[in-house]
């Protein structure tokens, strides 16, 4: 999926141009983002302590945190935009990397049609929104795991308060032990999602074929028995999505009281304000969440890890075939479709 965009001569200059262009804009986010977190601070030391202020602080710190994070309305906009844009280009270029390949073997591949548009499609629009979670994930570890690390000298929990930066520690802790359990839980996903891709795309076949001729293709015993494959996997994959996402919930819905548990006894001791706390939890929500991203999306990841397995396989027997072509496969070609002979695999 990658040398023929990345290493083409043709598309070079749009594949590394566009992610250059793609990652200044989210670098101007997580900018934004920095400094929307610093706002919020402010607001949150206002309204515990609402008797000390007027009612215009809290207004001010409201419209400072609208002036200041404004822009990332225009700026994500445009980023979207030109990462749709991206994909498809990205998809056009692996499309017509194949299709010469594929025109020039005389066996007939199984699937060809399928690879070639379904599975590159969903393959660079999975990886569309992979890359940009990953890309935003690593910029947002860059730009809050530094205030994460300063805001940890609030920690007075005896085990922590020792560490220097404790709660980028924490942070790593409960996010790549997270990832390695869910690794455990999903190990075979991908291989079933895998399977599924091959039984619907039998079934499919069969009905195309139908619609051609229904004497020959189509018969209601042989649907019934491609669709009984289909049920036996889906309920397999069902399962083990089932586990996952027990898994996932659990992690999610107990995953957001580290922080509190971290700080709750300088709070309450006087050590440090609410406002300190509160944007302690939202630097700590936005790192773990970076790292977290492959937890939370673990269902595009075994997709698009299906997908690779198909296309690998499929540049695999094109390469296979066209190895083992022969001055009369040659031949073959050139006297037209009609005489070649058809091999499947």
């Amino acid at each position: 999926m990658f040398k023929a965009f990345f290493l083409s001569k043709e598309w070079m200059w749009r594949a590394y141009g566009g992610a250059t262009l793609i990652l200044g804009l989210l670098f101007a986010q997580i900018k934004i983002a920095v400094m929307v977190n610093e706002a919020h601070k402010r607001l949150y030391d206002v309204l515990p302590d609402a008797a000390h202020h007027a009612l215009s602080d809290f207004y001010g710190a409201i419209f400072q945190i609208l002036w200041i994070g404004g822009p990332t309305v225009l700026i994500g906009t445009i980023a979207v935009y030109i990462t749709r844009k991206y994909a498809f280009w990205w998809r056009e270029a692996i499309t017509f990397y194949y299709i010469p390949l594929w025109r020039h073997v005389v066996a007939d591949i199984e699937g060809a049609s399928q690879r070639i548009q379904e599975d590159v499609y969903r393959g660079t629009k999975v990886m569309e929104g992979i890359g940009w979670q990953i890309a935003s994930s690593i910029f947002i570890l860059v730009g809050f795991v530094p205030i994460l690390w300063e805001l940890s000298r609030g920690v007075q929990v005896s085990v922590l308060s020792a560490i220097p930066g404790s709660l980028v520690w924490v942070a790593f802790a409960v996010s790549f032990g997270g990832l390695g359990i869910s690794w455990l839980v999903g190990s075979k996903l991908p291989a079933l999602e895998y399977d599924n891709q091959r039984v619907e795309a039998a079934f499919r076949k069969e009905l195309v074929y139908g619609e051609d001729d229904k004497e020959l293709y189509a018969s209601e015993e042989v649907l019934r028995n491609q669709f009984n494959d289909i049920r036996a996997n889906s309920n397999r994959l069902f399962l083990h999505s089932a586990y996952f996402d027990l898994w996932k919930y659990a992690y999610s819905h107990t995953v957001w009281i580290v922080p509190f548990l971290a700080l709750s006894s300088g709070l309450f001791y006087g050590l440090l304000t609410f406002g300190v706390m509160m944007q302690v939890v939202d630097a700590f929500s936005r790192v773990n969440n970076s790292l977290g991203q492959f937890i939370h999306n673990w269902g595009m990841i075994t997709e698009v890890r299906s997908i690779c397995r198909r296309l690998r396989e499929f540049k695999h027997n094109l390469e296979t075939y066209q190895a083992t072509d022969t001055p009369a496969h040659v031949a073959y070609r050139a006297s037209g479709p009609e005489k070649c002979t058809f091999h499947r695999i």
